[in-house]
């Protein structure tokens, strides 16, 4: 039987979409499939396009499997997915799609693609940060004991996915790419960021972006990345985390390994919001307390990166005065080691940059055996700038943080 451009098989437990006939919403459709399929059942997606121009809630799925053949497009209509789209649950940020459930099993066959029409929204925002309602491609919230896998995310409208509220998840064999066809800006074009999760697992990813590769934020704890590429973009980011202001948030037990940092920023970097509270989020904030332990980065390659390995206390908008020395927000016992590679510039004699707060310093940070080479010349970087560094691990610090070093904040 058929209803809405949805087709039941069989046993009445396969959902099979179709597309609009004449390119209109597919939105309708695919949330009677997964209303009449979402437990104990299957939806197919056919190897065709469907146009979505709606938003879309699906969570309580439960034994699901997700099949995606073909690509999910997503509207261009910016005044409807500003007014429309919906909370996210974290910075007042919004998404396109909900999606969520226990034992959930959502595959593309390494073809299956999501697009956001990314391009409008990088012209539209004229490199803004964390324009309002402008919305993730997808929100994984509530997801439990569940694989995301050989999927397609292309063109984001802003972060690719988040993963929040959600525990025992494995992402694998995911390729990211937001790129800009003109001059605009692609920032906020996060590849996947983690939120209030426990026990997530990304593993064979390849992002091409604007911003953070792939980020943990609040309360992200037992996280494992390997055998991840990033081209472009910032690199691995362990937060921002400290925006709200008295709030108690910790990132704990976080493992990259297998890392391939290719011109980015960062192979990976540590950031936190100053201890003053200045404006709202998502684009201001600080005063938030807790702490980030326990990070391991290992067999890290560096192919024409700025810097391998950052740290710095010094976020904040609005404006605002850098106030890196006051954020209670504590960073320790974390390893940086096993890393080779080329720096981007000439002249950077730079291994790591450590911008820690007087107020609460960093102990425990190991940074060793790490060879990384100036691009031009072959000479070994060996500067290590510090500051509130607490005894540090096989290397000395050289300096403090240069103040003009714009993305740490100043001093």
């Amino acid at each position: 039987m058929s209803c809405s451009g949805l087709e039941r098989v069989g046993s009445d437990t396969e959902c099979v979409v179709q597309p609009h006939p004449s390119g209109g919403d597919s939105a309708p459709a695919i949330l009677d499939a997964f209303r009449m399929c979402g437990q104990d059942g299957k939806i197919a997606f056919l190897n065709e396009t469907y146009h979505v121009n709606s938003v879309m809630t699906t969570t309580g799925l439960k034994n699901c499997e997700v099949e995606i053949n073909g690509t999910l497009l997503w509207g261009t209509d910016i005044n409807y997915w500003l007014n429309s789209s919906l909370p996210m649950g974290y910075q007042n940020q919004s998404t396109a799609w909900q999606f969520g459930g226990t034992n959930v099993h959502l595959h593309g066959h390494g073809y299956g693609t999501l697009n956001g029409n990314g391009q409008v929204w990088y012209d539209f925002n004229k490199g803004q940060s964390n324009y309002p309602r402008r919305p993730h491609q997808i929100t994984f919230t509530g997801l439990y004991d569940s694989v995301i896998e050989n999927m397609r995310f292309v063109q984001s409208q802003m972060w690719t996915m988040t993963v929040i509220h959600a525990s025992n998840v494995l992402l694998q064999n995911i390729y990211v790419s937001s790129t800009s066809n003109d001059s605009a800006s692609t920032d906020n074009t996060d590849g996947a960021d983690t939120i209030y999760a426990n026990n997530i697992t990304f593993r064979n990813w390849d992002v091409t972006n604007g911003d953070d590769c792939i980020s943990q934020k609040a309360n992200s704890t037992n996280i494992l990345m390997e055998d991840i590429t990033c081209h472009g973009g910032t690199g691995i980011a362990i937060g921002s985390i400290g925006q709200y202001n008295g709030r108690f948030e910790t990132i704990q037990n976080v493992t990259a390994r297998r890392v391939h940092a290719i011109r980015t920023q960062y192979i990976a970097y540590i950031k936190t919001w100053t201890g003053v509270a200045t404006g709202y989020p998502p684009n201001g904030g600080g005063g938030g307390l807790g702490f980030i332990q326990n990070l391991t980065f290992s067999e890290l390659e560096a192919v024409n990166t700025s810097i391998p390995f950052g740290i710095t206390q010094c976020t904040s908008y609005n404006g605002a005065t850098p106030d890196c020395d006051t954020s209670k927000f504590n960073i320790r016992d974390v390893k940086f080691v096993h890393a080779n590679g080329t720096l981007s510039a000439a002249a950077n004699e730079t291994v790591a940059q450590m911008q820690c707060s007087a107020a609460a310093p960093c102990p425990g940070i190991e940074v060793k055996d790490v060879a990384v080479t100036e691009l031009v010349g072959g000479q070994k970087a060996y500067q290590y700038q510090c500051d509130s560094v607490e005894d540090p691990i096989g290397f000395n610090c050289t300096g403090p943080v240069p103040c003009d070093n714009h993305a740490f904040g100043g001093c």
